[in-house]
């Protein structure tokens, strides 16, 4: 909700494209500064104790919008936002791969990223609704957080384990323990990004009509929701990695053939398509880090995932521009597909090596 509801209310002020992007950009900033620090801060305050409280931070900064009405505090609230957002991301996540067992693991986790992209669908559509004049935008993003809260405080923390390695709970020493699985969440993080604000101008250059350049990326985000609970099944009956080959491989054939049937009503499935495998690399990620990591390691792996989406999300953002620029309306799924193939082809070369062992 909080895109569109500020870069709208900035245009309505007269600020510049670029003063918004770059305004916008704090937020994965903050969630980048801040992500290494959660696992240390839930350690030492306990993990449900610091979620409740990054909830209750973000409801008063969605507030704070509204009472600091000028674009200098908007830089440092959106700092300050994506710190926010990023330990309720890192937390949340963590405990539902956690907590879901192995049997299930994907299929929850399916579910958890279909409930997101819902509500990244909701949220510009609730703005559409409500408009946004007033406070009333601001009251209800603070009050669908705080209801947040009720679910939060009924966590049940495993207890902590004394002689757990302090030092698995770092982001740096996760790293290097997973690499693969954090190149898979920095694609994802690229596609979603670069989708997000680019694909409806992608259909304007093809001179569709404004309504169904916009439904783009609804049809996009209805694969999101709708087909995930597939890729999540398939996750938990063959192997992570051979799911994730198949979703980069979909996703990359479904980029490359998009411009061959743009505004034709081949368009959709490809779109839909493209949006559940491009999708489904995060979804079966998320499902491979519960199965592998536990205890303050899956905290610091779920940091390690926030830290690479805000990477990717930065990238993803310029570099599609770029691409549309430099190589025209065609250069942006194109540009995915070939992030998309090298994923291909790093999961081959691990698929090699396992095979190998």
């Amino acid at each position: 909700m909080s895109y569109p509801l500020l870069s709208l209310i900035l245009e309505s002020k007269g600020v510049s494209a670029d003063m918004i992007g770059v305004n916008a950009a704090m937020m994965p900033i903050g969630i980048l500064l801040f992500s290494s620090v959660i696992p240390v801060a839930s350690r030492r305050f306990g993990a449900r104790r610091v979620a409740i409280i990054a909830a209750l931070a973000t409801a008063i900064l969605i507030l704070s919008y509204k009472f600091f009405d000028q674009l200098e505090a908007w830089f440092m609230l959106r700092l300050l936002h994506g710190m926010a957002l990023s330990t309720l991301f890192v937390l949340s996540e963590a405990w539902i791969v956690g907590f879901a067992n192995n049997k299930h693991r994907g299929k929850i986790v399916a579910i958890y990223g279909a409930v997101l992209s819902a509500s990244f669908g909701a949220g510009p559509a609730l703005v559409g609704w409500i408009g946004i004049e007033g406070w009333m935008p601001f009251l209800i993003g603070a009050s669908v957080i705080l209801l947040g809260i009720i679910p939060l405080s009924l966590v049940k923390e495993p207890p902590r384990q004394e002689n757990e390695d302090k030092s698995t709970a770092s982001v740096l020493s996760f790293m290097p323990k997973a690499p693969v699985l954090l190149f898979c969440v920095l694609v994802f993080a690229v596609f979603d990004a670069a989708t997000l604000s680019l694909l409806p101008i992608y259909g304007l250059e093809f001179e569709l009509s404004l309504s169904t350049s916009a439904n783009l990326l609804t049809v996009l985000i209805i694969g999101n929701t709708v087909l995930q609970f597939p890729v999540g099944w398939l996750a938990d009956k063959y192997s992570h990695r051979i799911v994730l080959l198949g979703c980069a491989l979909l996703a990359a054939l479904m980029l490359i053939v998009l411009p061959f049937v743009m505004k034709t009503i081949w368009m959709w499935p490809v779109i839909i398509l493209a949006g559940t495998a491009g999708y489904g690399v995060y979804t079966v990620s998320l499902a491979s880090l519960g199965a592998r990591f536990s205890g303050s390691e899956l905290v610091s792996g779920s940091a390690a995932f926030a830290i690479m989406w805000g990477v990717g999300a930065l990238v993803g953002s310029v570099s599609g521009g770029w691409s549309m620029t430099l190589f025209g309306p065609n250069g942006l799924p194109i540009h995915l597909a070939i992030v998309y193939a090298l994923l291909v082809i790093v999961l081959l070369y691990r698929i090699k090596q396992a095979m190998h062992r």
